[in-house]
């Protein structure tokens, strides 16, 4: 069936949308024909929001060219088909028009959905609509074997569309996804709530998921930030078409910075819905201090279309392919220093144990968290006989809720200690407080305990052999385990 076929009755916008999209998908399927039969397939794109190393060839990767617009929008259906490699930023700058979001919108302009929906993406709208991919209608899917198939929740290939969240592409690439939208208000009004004690932090998070609401008011946005022990902060978000002055953090204020305070009332503060969007994106959190850009004199020269995390992104691939770091390191008589750059996540309750944890044994600060509970089984029926967990590559419970806690920086190394020392540590504690961790970096676990976190039982196994019969596509061990 056609995409028009798909997509039902279609406006002259949405059918020009359809035929390039698919002028798109017809090189992808050419330059698919053209890898050699013994060589990997890979993606040809130049950017990547993975940190870990990614296998090098020689041979010519997947043309994604013509896979990166939002094809059509049904703003009465409030969804949207959008290309496999179409950015966030240009997802969300096509919706707002219609008044409407994705449901979940990553804090890094430059992610991909297709992206997100295989690697798992995460925000602040979590705690009430879980992840990415479970806004997904349904999603095409280039697998291993050459062919695309359209996969739904209780269609033909439903096994892949549960098993392909947290595939990072080993069973193959989205080549469309159809998502669902939700209403958005022009403005997102804020409110930062400091607290002096973690458990007080991690109590009040659970009731305001609970509640939906905090002191009266609704919270439609929850996330927050740790600073040190005692000084810690979620910021709530009220969306709201009340007219008024705004905020703006894409020039000399620093959103990070301009949440901390010391008053026991909230500190409020007003975005547009798009700078609240990409509020984390201007400074990559807080990353961009690494590279001055947070020093009030280099601030004020440094131009401002080069403060978003597309850029700072380069700087890194600079300093990883010319080990800029390690030799400023060495020439202070410094070993070279571990990159700690994770998401984890722990059940709620365990939040402030790790965070005591954390701050006792990683030197890394601030650290960001985000509530998130999934959507739950009721908007996936699970396979017959199959596992209790609608997605079985990444095995949260339904009906329990997390927080993903997000920490980006390097850490001191002592001679002597095994390669990934601080990265390991944090496998371990995550583990004990029966928490997951994120793939998109460096991972250091064993086969065996990587399958058994990440396989989900025979799950990754009879998928890999199903729509990658000839193993054109890496492993997600190899992929995601560091290797030297």
């Amino acid at each position: 069936m056609s995409l028009l076929g798909k997509a039902g009755r279609a406006t002259a916008a949405q059918e020009s949308g359809f035929a390039a999209h698919q002028a798109g998908v017809d090189r992808l399927l050419a330059s698919y024909r053209a890898i050699p039969p013994d060589a990997n397939v890979r993606l040809a794109k130049k950017t990547s929001n993975l940190f870990r190393a990614r296998a090098k060839s020689t041979a010519p990767g997947l043309d994604v060219s013509g896979l990166t617009q939002v094809i059509a929008v049904d703003p009465q259906a409030r969804t949207a088909d959008v290309a496999g490699m179409t950015t966030y930023e240009d997802l969300v700058a096509v919706t707002l028009q219609y008044g409407l979001a994705p449901l979940v919108v990553p804090q890094l302009k430059t992610i991909t959905l297709g992206g997100a929906v295989t690697g798992l993406g995460i925000e602040s709208t979590s705690f009430r609509n879980g992840l990415p991919h479970e806004s997904v209608l349904e999603i095409d899917v280039l697998t291993g074997a050459g062919e695309i198939v359209t996969a739904t929740p209780d269609g033909k290939y439903a096994d892949l569309f549960r098993g392909f969240p947290n595939s990072y592409g080993t069973l193959g690439y989205s080549t469309r996804l159809k998502i669902q939208l939700e209403v958005v208000e022009p403005y997102v009004a804020l409110r930062h709530i400091r607290f002096h004690d973690l458990r007080e932090l991690e109590t009040t998070m659970a009731q305001i998921i609970a509640d939906r609401s905090y002191a009266g008011e609704q919270v439609d946005y929850l996330d927050g930030a740790v600073f040190t022990a005692d000084e810690s902060y979620l910021v709530l978000g009220r969306q709201t078409a009340e007219t008024g002055p705004v905020s703006d953090y894409t020039d000399q204020g620093i959103f990070y910075r301009s949440i901390q305070h010391d008053s026991a009332e909230p500190k409020r503060d007003r975005l547009t819905i798009a700078d609240y969007l990409w509020r984390w994106d201007t400074d990559w959190f807080w990353c961009s201090r690494a590279f001055g850009a947070q020093n009030p004199k280099i601030r004020k020269i440094w131009p401002k279309q080069y403060r978003r995390s597309s850029f700072y992104w380069k700087l890194i691939a600079l300093d990883q392919k010319y080990g800029i770091g390690d030799r400023l390191e060495a020439r202070q008589g410094n070993l070279p220093r571990e990159r700690v750059v994770q998401d984890i996540e722990v059940p709620i309750e365990r939040t402030a144990e790790f965070l005591h944890w954390f701050l006792r044994e990683i030197p890394i600060e601030p650290i960001w968290l985000c509530p998130l509970r999934l959507r739950g089984p009721a908007n996936i029926p699970l396979a017959e006989g199959g596992p209790e967990r609608p997605w079985p590559l990444y095995p949260l419970e339904p009906d329990r809720t997390y927080v993903n806690i997000g920490f980006w920086s390097a850490v001191p190394t002592t001679a002597g200690q095994p390669e990934g020392a601080a990265n390991r540590a944090i496998e371990h504690e995550v583990s004990a407080l029966d928490g997951h961790k994120s793939l998109y970096s460096d991972s250091y676990y064993e086969l065996d305990e990587f399958a058994d976190l990440y396989y989900g039982g025979d799950t990754y196994r009879n998928l890999k052999r199903t729509y990658d019969p000839d193993s054109r596509l890496l492993d997600l061990y190899s992929k995601a385990v560091q290797r030297k």
